[in-house]
């Protein structure tokens, strides 16, 4: 990914700050907000490929009434972190009544894995959870954060002919570097 591309996605990223959080907190205040929730996408993003096996180890788990489960949830995610919600991001766009949004959306933050918690308590990010539901921003982020135009994932994004829209963003960025195999 060359810089011109990481400047892209940067300023696609605050673009959106701009858009959407505009009149709901002063500019300085925006990183409250897009940071975790690029911090969450990106994490989701990398989560996906394996989310059906995460389900299906969960499941396995509890009916089996295994206590301790995080070493096995992180060996079916393939990574140092997992969520065990049924949702993805992608799937709570969807979301037409903003109180049910709300609501899947905390509980898709608290079946994270304890380390993605920590991250999430850190960022105190839970506390914008109501300012952002009421203001109707909350389903515009997640929106605009899993559009197509942008990719956080850890694998390139490609047209239906193979060929690659959007690189990963891993090439370029030393902070997004190996988020999946350092836990973040």
């Amino acid at each position: 990914m060359s810089t011109s591309d990481l400047n892209w996605i940067a300023n696609y990223i605050w673009g959106i700050a701009d858009d959407v959080l505009r009149d709901l907190y002063v500019r300085g205040k925006y990183r409250d907000v897009i940071l975790p929730m690029t911090v969450l996408r990106r994490l989701d993003a990398v989560l996906e490929d394996s989310k059906q096996t995460v389900l299906d180890m969960k499941a396995a788990l509890d009916t089996a009434e295994v206590v301790e489960q995080d070493p096995a949830l992180r060996q079916a995610a393939g990574q140092a972190f997992y969520n065990t919600s049924q949702f993805t991001l992608r799937d709570l766009r969807a979301r037409a009544n903003r109180q049910q949004l709300t609501a899947d959306f905390e509980d898709y933050l608290n079946v994270f894995s304890p380390n993605v918690q920590d991250i999430l308590d850190n960022f105190e990010f839970r506390n914008q959870i109501s300012r952002l539901s009421k203001a109707g921003a909350l389903g515009t982020l997640i929106e605009k954060l899993t559009a197509p135009d942008i990719n956080l994932s850890s694998a390139p994004a490609r047209n239906t002919d193979g060929s690659i829209t959007h690189p990963v963003p891993d090439e370029a960025n030393p902070i997004l570097e190996g988020a999946g195999s350092r836990g973040l």
